[in-house]
């Protein structure tokens, strides 16, 4: 038997029957993006209004008496619905889905169903699998490769199809049902229980399918493709949205254009010409800076070489730089007696450094100065540079610098 959730799937709530409720446990994703662990209970009921994932399609959110169920899986003809608070068996329990969430997901999987139909219809491609995602759906085909026109092709299509309103009914077919083998699909699960759900398009496609569905292409609205992306072998995955998501992209992208206007001092049709200026001034900036910073680097180091002293801590800090300014004074300086620790970044926050001198004790130092800057790098013949995190740390680094240094003269 199917679900009242796949009977009619515009149905928002209802009365049934608790049948079992057991203590279990949840696993996900939290808000800082780490594994969360939720205790809880599993509850079965006479029938159930929430869809639990499967076909592609995500499980349905909604309230068993006005307690929110946080998961419904499949288990053989039964759905678990999970839920923080018990619920006793044999009581009579109000159910009502999240009817947004339940519409968008009716939306784009029927909008999948339209779409491989089509790309198989007009150019023989295959879909061997799709993605239901949260912002954004994919359809894996069949093909190497889909070209530019193949699909404004298939969104034409289907747009068509969707204007002219075509119906989309849902039948029960037995397992032995000879229809069965005229039916696209691609397998049942090891533990299918019951009949065959065919969703069936008008004229376009039959499916075997166990998703929520809209009842009339009309319910689409629109379907936009975004486009393309290289799949797994041989295979492309064609990006879409369907009905609301369409709404809420153009929405999206007229405040992201009505931003730019105001930022580029232009109107829509001049963006692409005056983030091209803006690129080229960044770049002809950056070569400029450039410049005046190798010729910086080796100002500074003409300037160091007459401070030199053979068993010295020469130390050097500025907030802008990278690896390049550290070795141009490096390589300039030259000396292979001093120990020369430089520095780029904020003292407060992370940075690069570099350690040049002598290469034994530039070996032994190197790891030590990385740890202490809580950093890490890599270095050989006299020269060790790094990422480091806490630049506060510099003047400790220094310390352990000095000491070296004090502790080798004494020994000689």
């Amino acid at each position: 038997m199917a679900f009242l959730c796949q009977r009619d799937s515009y149905a928002r709530e209802f009365t049934t029957a608790v049948v079992s409720c057991r203590p279990a446990e949840l696993q996900r994703e939290g808000r800082d993006g780490e594994k969360e662990v939720l205790s809880g209970f599993q509850v079965v009921l006479e029938d159930t209004l929430l869809f639990p994932e499967g076909g592609g399609q995500p499980d349905d959110r909604g309230t068993i008496n006005g307690i929110s169920v946080l998961r419904v899986t499949r288990r053989g003809a039964q759905a678990d619905h999970f839920t923080q608070t018990s619920l006793a068996p044999g009581s009579q329990v109000q159910v009502q889905v999240d009817w947004e969430r339940r519409f968008d997901h009716m939306q784009q999987h029927s909008g999948q169903h339209l779409i491989t139909a089509v790309a198989d219809h007009l150019f023989g491609m295959k879909t061997t699998s799709w993605e239901l995602g949260r912002l954004r759906s994919v359809i894996e085909l069949d093909s190497p490769s889909v070209t530019a026109e193949q699909v404004a092709a298939i969104e034409q299509s289907v747009n068509e199809k969707i204007r002219d309103r075509l119906p989309v009914s849902v039948r029960e077919l037995s397992l032995d049902d000879p229809e069965v083998e005229q039916v696209r699909g691609r397998g049942l699960p090891d533990d299918h229980a019951g009949p065959i759900r065919v969703v069936t398009i008008e004229g376009v496609d039959s499916n075997v399918c166990c998703g929520t569905h809209v009842r009339n292409l009309s319910d689409l609205q629109v379907i936009k493709i975004l486009g393309t992306a290289k799949g797994k072998k041989n295979k492309t995955n064609l990006v879409f949205l369907a009905g609301n998501r369409v709404l809420k992209w153009m929405e999206r992208s007229h405040g992201t254009e009505k931003a730019l206007t105001a930022l580029l001092k232009c109107g829509a049709e001049d963006h692409v010409d005056a983030v091209k200026k803006l690129q080229n001034s960044t770049k002809l900036l950056q070569k400029n800076n450039l410049n005046l910073l190798r010729d910086l680097a080796v100002h500074i180091a003409h300037s160091l070489q007459s401070s030199l002293d053979c068993g010295r801590v020469v130390t050097l800090h500025r907030k802008e730089g990278d690896s390049e300014f550290m070795n141009i004074i490096a390589n300039e300086i030259g000396s292979k007696e001093t120990l020369l620790f430089l520095t780029v970044g904020d003292e407060k926050a992370a940075g690069l450094f570099l350690l040049a001198g002598p290469a034994e004790a530039v070996e032994t130092l190197g790891p030590r100065v990385a740890e202490v800057l809580e950093g890490k790098g890599a270095g050989k013949k006299g020269r060790f540079q790094g990422k480091a995190t806490k630049m506060s740390r510099r003047a400790e680094a220094q310390a352990l610098l000095q000491d070296y240094v004090s502790t080798q003269s004494a020994e000689e």
